[in-house]
């Protein structure tokens, strides 16, 4: 599977790709959306919604599986959590679920088993932050998981007429937000950050991946090893290994300071 996703101003905006995709056709359970919205407000909001006759079959029964860890369930197929380094945020159905529990979310065993039956691969975890700087910007996102080529084409298709922003640019836009930063903090070791960016750049990025982002140092050194190795072998005779190693463990900075500044908000 494929992930295709779309970042939208509004929720109005994301609420309304999302019928668009399902007024095509395309499955309810491999679709969600992800908007920033405090508990209180969107349970004021969902009381005024009636419960939907077509919703799928079992979905409030996994919905209510949904235990602990900020999780609270609203609406029958909408769910709201605490995502760390987020804050408040609602998702719809299954595919929603899923991601919340890749994002460092808690789920409820029953629920996990759930999503695990519905065999989500394809989950798009080593881009779980761009949506995440999205929702801390006030914006909404959609996603889907496209069987091939042809229904991935569809579906950006779809978000992209209803206005989406892609992944790639809002991604774009994440790192401008930080490249002054990290290039002032590279350069005060001597480094040219001009020569090393892309490589800086990459190991930021793999330590943000959902896998590995909350697990102690030493847990992590293998999969740090394993996502370099793969850089060197994707840029023979590149001097790669200072420079993602150092983005690496800024990245690694970067996560525990959002989460930091989620604690102390709260």
């Amino acid at each position: 599977m494929e992930a295709v996703a779309g970042v939208f101003k509004t929720r109005s905006d994301a609420e309304h790709a999302l019928s668009a995709l399902h007024t095509i056709g395309f499955p309810v359970d491999k679709t969600t959306f992800l908007t920033p919205g405090s508990v209180d407000k969107i349970d004021k909001e969902m009381e005024t919604v009636a419960a939907d006759a077509t919703e799928q079959p079992g979905m409030a029964k996994a919905m209510g599986a949904l235990l602990g860890g900020g999780i609270g369930v609203t609406g029958g197929a909408v769910l709201m959590a605490l995502v760390p380094g987020v804050g408040a945020i609602t998702a719809f159905g299954l595919l929603g679920m899923a991601i919340l529990g890749a994002a460092g979310a808690a789920v409820g065993g029953a629920a996990a088993n759930k999503i695990e039956e519905h065999s989500y691969q394809g989950l798009p975890e080593d881009e779980i932050f761009v949506y995440e700087d999205a929702l801390r910007k006030g914006r909404s996102v959609v996603i889907a998981l496209a069987e091939d080529d042809g229904q991935a084409e569809q579906v950006r298709t779809v978000l992209e007429k209803e206005g989406a922003e892609s992944v790639d640019a809002a991604r774009e836009q994440w790192w401008i937000g930080l490249r002054s930063a990290e290039q002032g903090h590279y350069s005060a070791s001597g480094k040219s950050f001009g020569d090393d960016e892309r490589f800086y750049r990459m190991g930021f990025e793999a330590a943000l991946h959902a896998k590995t982002r909350c697990m102690e140092f030493d847990q992590v050194s293998g999969a740090m090893d394993a996502a370099l190795e793969d850089v060197k072998r994707e840029h023979p005779g590149k001097n790669v290994e200072d420079a993602f190693v150092r983005g690496y463990q800024r990245g690694r900075e970067h996560y525990q300071q959002l989460c930091e500044q989620d604690k102390k908000a709260a």
